[in-house]
């Protein structure tokens, strides 16, 4: 799988073909309307409504132009320190257990930042851990789900499925065999 950087510049070399304009051009417009570059989510939502400017697209003019007014992304630990501050501190241990169980699965496992949870990703993403208030929801994405266990519907973002996890305890062999099945389907 092309990694998150190739896919923007594969999106970049496009633009202007896409678009009409090209990245540079945009960046110049989002800088021009009075709107907060580094609030990427606005930026998108303007581009979407006002320009009809497509998904890809847009991620990669908001993330240009925030980059242009400054902003830095953070780092994956920074994202997980984000996550787990105040009483969600007390889940850390659990969703560290979940990331040395995901990253010994592979040397093609990496886990990328985000806001609001951790994907681990291989050919594709087949794991995710979210921090809620009271506990931390472990997505999984399968192609054929095991059946029986902890396992219910949904999850953190592109899972088909989730277990919910307050505890290191119970990050056990039902875990860890769930999180294996997850990513043998996502090759």
């Amino acid at each position: 799988m092309d990694s998150p950087a190739d896919m923007t510049a594969a999106v970049t070399a496009s633009m202007l073909e896409r678009t009409g304009r090209t990245l540079d051009e945009w960046v110049a417009l989002v800088a021009d309307s009075g709107l907060d570059p580094t609030d990427r989510k606005t930026v998108r939502a303007w581009l979407r409504d006002t320009h009809g400017v497509r998904q890809n697209s847009q991620w990669a003019i908001a993330d240009a132009a925030a980059r242009a007014a400054g902003w830095v992304e953070p780092t994956l630990a920074e994202y997980v320190d984000s996550q787990y501050t105040g009483r969600k501190a007390p889940l850390r241990p659990v969703y560290d257990r979940i990331a040395v169980l995901a990253l010994s699965l592979g040397e093609d496992v990496r886990a990328e930042g985000r806001a609001t949870y951790v994907p681990f990703v291989r050919g594709r993403q087949f794991a995710a851990v979210q921090a809620l208030a009271t506990r931390v929801d472990l997505g999984l994405r399968f192609t054929e789900a095991p059946t029986g266990g902890r396992l219910a519907p949904g999850g953190p973002g592109q899972s088909t499925h989730k277990v919910s996890l307050t505890g290191t305890d119970e990050v056990d062999g039902e875990v860890e065999a769930l999180l294996r099945a997850a990513y043998e389907q996502n090759a």
